[in-house]
């Protein structure tokens, strides 16, 4: 078996989608999708079809090791996107060849489901109540919100005192509550709110800080109790060893789509299950990133948590759904995602419609903020 294509797509409202062909027909579908930079991750896939066109699409591995080190230059956000993508869709076709699902392939079920959130936004604090009911309502227990909107260095009072507020307002709807900082937040601000936020109960604070500051944010592990997540702009199992080495993180949030694929976080998770460390996919994103997170959570034991997009305010004329015939495997049930059970991913992608989407190519790009005084904003 050799591949024969190595095919991307443009696909709305934000995503790239990648199809592999091997010559004895057999195919598979990833997702490398970086949000804002698609064109970039798409140009990337110049190199890799240069070097996999005609590889035995079977040697995962072994292609994963040479995309990585081959290059010589390695790791970052758009090189390991464009793995990630190339990564799911050889497990999707590897699993299609053989007949089975990616998770029994990389050592068999410990789950039949894992526990999903929802968004409910939160960047403009309006009807935060009625939108957690809402989820509420779709059988989602646990949601994610964001914390804040532009942030300056240094805050009031009453800032804080509103952010509390809009927790205890989707709390008061009977769902589980994780809070997104965002990366928005800085140190000075950052310390005063994961302290005062310490005794709503929350499931974990999102970025309290950037990545880029772990002095920070293992001090600010130190000073509450409430668990920290943070991951989904790290990219390898090297980016995440000093935060683990730290202890200043207790959920990680390796993307799929960014952090090398499935086999790259497979390893991610296994690592930080030594630092009995759980793992909550981040997953803003399409149905191959889900369903790729979806076999890591069958195989992974310490999964404890599976973000989806699905209704997120991204997505913007396409929904999570969109480009899947086989919405089922993707659909929550009682607030859980079921492990699929079909070959390779279990997810089935309408290949007409993504062929017909990226004839025009969508080109997202995130909000550009300002704080009061006209200075950039995190966003």
């Amino acid at each position: 078996m050799k591949i024969t294509r190595i095919e991307t797509f443009y696909v709305p409202p934000r995503w790239l989608f990648v199809r592999i062909e091997a010559d004895d027909g057999h195919f598979g579908w990833g997702e490398a999708s970086l949000e804002g930079y698609a064109e970039a991750v798409d140009g990337a896939f110049e190199a890799l079809r240069d070097r996999f066109i005609g590889h035995d699409p079977r040697r995962i591995e072994d292609i994963w090791q040479v995309a990585y080190r081959g290059g010589f230059y390695r790791g970052g956000p758009v090189l390991m996107s464009a793995l990630s993508g190339l990564d799911q869709a050889l497990w999707d076709l590897k699993g299609r060849a053989c007949g089975l699902p990616a998770w029994d392939m990389l050592g068999g079920l410990v789950r039949d489901r894992i526990r999903a959130y929802a968004w409910i936004g939160g960047d403009r604090p309006h009807e935060i109540a009625a939108a957690a009911r809402a989820r509420r309502e779709q059988g989602f227990g646990a949601v994610k919100m964001n914390a804040t909107a532009e942030l300056d260095f240094l805050g009031t009072p009453k800032l804080l005192a509103e952010v509390v507020e809009r927790v205890q307002a989707a709390q008061a709807e009977g769902v589980d509550v994780g809070l997104d900082f965002h990366g928005r937040v800085h140190r000075p601000m950052a310390k005063q709110l994961a302290k005062l936020l310490e005794p709503l109960g929350l499931l974990f604070i999102e970025e309290p800080l950037l990545s880029e500051n772990p002095e920070g944010l293992e001090q600010i592990a130190r000073l509450v109790s409430t668990p920290i997540a943070l991951g989904e702009r790290l990219y390898s199992r090297w980016d995440f060893k000093p935060f683990l080495e730290r202890g200043a993180v207790d959920i990680i949030q390796p993307d799929l789509s960014h952090a090398g694929g499935l086999s790259e976080c497979r390893r991610i998770a296994a690592m930080a299950e030594a630092y009995d460390v759980a793992v909550a996919p981040h997953c803003p994103l399409g149905p191959l990133s889900l369903a790729a997170c979806l076999q890591l959570a069958g195989c992974a034991p310490n999964v404890a948590l599976q973000e989806m997009s699905l209704g997120i305010h991204y997505n913007v004329g396409h929904d999570l759904l969109t480009f899947v015939t086989n919405p089922q495997v993707l659909t929550p049930v009682d607030g859980f995602l079921p492990i699929p059970t079909g070959p390779g991913l279990g997810v089935e992608i309408d290949e007409a419609a993504v062929r017909e989407a990226h004839a025009t190519p969508h080109r997202w790009r995130n909000p550009v903020w300002r704080a009061r005084d006209g200075s950039f904003a995190e966003w």
